[in-house]
């Protein structure tokens, strides 16, 4: 499937802004199952300094410096990509998960040891005891990884609400395992702390979804938004290993209908526009997203 997507940030302030900061993580991914046809970023108003780079864990991050005085600032990504449904093993034919965990501890290969970070407490996912024990009924002895995760996912969809009101990226995960309420990134890091918790690498990804309205509604301009998920490592042969995808906020495995674009420890690393300025006074956000089909 080809997508084109739009993403529009625009931030307006009470008073100009003589200088900022900023980086963006809005250029999609290459993965086995997606490639990017053609991506730009384009800054307003012009920025004194611009560059790219990729970060530790492969993602395009675009750097730009405003050096002069504005009152707006708008970000605007354009992107084509080609996305296809990753290929999984059964979920129920996966390792055992302690094996798993015996062996992204223990083995030497390149691809366990670039996944070990991915076990560890980052800034916005700490570990937490009560995601762990809340994983545990899927964790059971000898259970493949996949499965246990598979329906760990889908307990997080049954037993969290969806309310974009409850939380902000800023809510700490004691308080979303408390209310059991939340949107994507908040069940997304649940099921990162709690994979964490119980010693195996799970890491945050970022990207779209693709939604279609009902048949006899038209698409409404602007109003798709990033989504957030879950990878789990599943160590491979021959050195190599693979992270396996779950959306939690849908039940589902990604498919075609997901676009990637950056993975990280959690939020902090992967937000699609952050930076500093200095001036401003109070401001204003918005953002629109466009998902469409390249017909």
């Amino acid at each position: 499937m080809r997508y084109r997507i739009t993403h529009v940030t625009r931030y307006a302030y009470g008073s100009p802004v003589s200088l900022c900061h900023s980086i963006t993580h809005l250029k999609p991914r290459e993965t086995p199952f997606q490639r990017c046809i053609s991506t730009q970023v384009r800054v307003t108003p012009w920025p004194s300094v611009a560059r790219e780079h990729r970060d530790l864990f492969g993602n395009r991050v675009n750097y730009f410096s405003i050096q002069q005085a504005h009152s707006t600032l708008e970000v605007s990504a354009v992107s084509e990509v080609d996305v296809t449904t990753p290929l999984v093993p059964p979920l129920g034919e996966s390792t055992p998960w302690e094996q798993v965990r015996e062996r992204l501890h223990e083995d030497r290969d390149p691809s366990c040891i670039a996944a070990r970070i991915f076990t560890l407490p980052s800034p916005a996912i700490p570990m937490n005891d009560a995601a762990t024990d809340y994983a545990l009924s899927s964790f059971t002895p000898g259970r493949p990884l996949l499965e246990a995760t598979g329906e760990l996912m889908s307990r997080i969809f049954d037993e969290f609400e969806y309310d974009p009101s409850s939380t902000t990226i800023a809510t700490p995960l004691d308080t979303v395992m408390e209310h059991r309420r939340g949107v994507c990134q908040d069940f997304a890091q649940i099921a990162i702390s709690a994979l964490r918790g119980l010693g195996l690498a799970a890491r945050y990804v970022s990207g779209y979804i693709e939604t279609l309205p009902a048949d006899d509604q038209p698409k409404l301009r602007g109003a798709d938004a990033s989504h957030a998920w879950f990878a789990v490592y599943l160590p491979g042969l021959e050195n190599t290993g693979t992270w396996v995808n779950f959306d939690p906020t849908n039940d589902t495995l990604i498919h075609e209908q997901h676009i990637t674009t950056a993975v990280g420890r959690d939020y902090q690393d992967v937000t699609p526009v952050r930076g500093v300025f200095y001036g401003g006074g109070e401001h204003q956000l918005s953002v629109a997203v466009d998902v469409d089909r390249v017909k």
